[in-house]
């Protein structure tokens, strides 16, 4: 029996517009339900190189709703590596502010990390003098101070303790 064009017969064949029916992928035959598994792995693969190869961990941080005053939290992904460079960089981004325009900061534009140590699972953090301010958009330092202080111990469940210092000086203990 002869057959027809074979170009035309594969297009024919690959042709699916019955969704029960297998479709063509590259002249193979997959149902819906394996496509729709490889993407699912694919997806997986890529949240697990991000995860371990890229070392990126997600974090969240707390501020508070400009309207409500109630807080809020944004989730940021950081680089993760060893635990005082961890909380390093979660302290770093929690002073850069919100990323949200309905949110406060916690603390004046102007404030930055002067040093941090962690030792024997206890965080001090010495910051600029501009922390003893509040900042400029409204709130109340000690119950920024407090907020902050959420964050870390939220994402950070193994420090005991916090110690701030403003320019050296002791100024909260958490």
């Amino acid at each position: 029996m002869p057959r027809g064009n074979r170009a035309q017969d594969f297009f024919d064949r690959s042709r699916n517009d019955d969704p029960g029916r297998p479709m063509a992928v590259r002249g193979l035959r997959l149902p819906y339900k394996w496509v729709w598994l490889l993407v699912m792995a694919a997806l997986v693969l890529t949240v697990i190189t991000e995860f371990f190869i890229l070392g990126l961990a997600r974090k969240t941080f707390m501020f508070y709703d400009i309207d409500s005053g109630l807080i809020t939290t944004e989730d940021r992904k950081l680089i993760s590596s060893s635990r005082e460079l961890d909380i390093t960089r979660y302290v770093q981004e929690a002073l850069l502010g919100p990323a949200s325009q309905n949110s406060l900061p916690l603390f004046p534009r102007g404030t930055r990390l002067r040093s941090l140590l962690y030792r024997d699972g206890i965080v001090y953090i010495d910051l600029t003098e501009e922390a003893a301010l509040p900042p400029v958009e409204g709130g109340e330092t000690l119950k920024n101070f407090q907020t902050f202080y959420s964050g870390v111990k939220r994402n950070f469940p193994y420090i005991r303790e916090l110690r701030f210092f403003i320019d050296g000086r002791a100024a909260w203990t958490g």
